[in-house]
């Protein structure tokens, strides 16, 4: 802004700095269920592997979704790359600090058990995992939505 005349940057201003405070909307509730499965599906495959790299791509499956999750629950914004680490650390330092170290051990040391008990804390406070009689229900992309 080089000029302000009537006041609107400045209401533009605190109305963007008044929506970050606030953090993002909550998630709709099945895509919070859909990620709860792919998370609880993700750790079985996290258990279940035996090859060091398909663990590590399965971990990281495993530490975005729980992000995910985690960042829905604490109403705090996402961050990919560097600023996930970050975004987890702010968002809840217990938790996030968990899923991080857990992961950095598998990572250094292989050992997934810590990382996989963060992610199950992670799924305890969205309600947890979700396994048998889960379905997803889709609508015909032709019919009209219901009301």
């Amino acid at each position: 802004m080089l000029r302000e005349r009537d006041g609107a940057a400045t209401r533009i201003k605190q109305h963007a700095e008044d929506a970050l405070r606030e953090g993002p909307g909550a998630l709709a509730p099945a895509t919070v269920e859909s990620r709860r499965y792919a998370l609880t599906d993700a750790l079985d495959d996290l258990v279940d592997a035996a090859d060091v790299v398909e663990r590590l791509v399965v971990a990281s499956v495993v530490l975005s979704t729980a992000a995910d999750l985690l960042f829905d629950h604490r109403r705090a914004w996402t961050g990919s790359g560097k600023w996930l680490s970050r975004r987890l650390l702010q968002a809840d330092p217990d938790h996030g600090g968990a899923l991080l170290e857990g992961y950095r051990r598998l990572c250094e040391e292989g050992e997934p058990e810590d990382f996989a008990d963060a992610a199950v804390e992670v799924l305890a406070l969205m309600g947890g995992p979700i396994r048998e009689g889960y379905a997803r229900t889709w609508r015909d992309a032709t019919e009209p939505a219901a009301r």
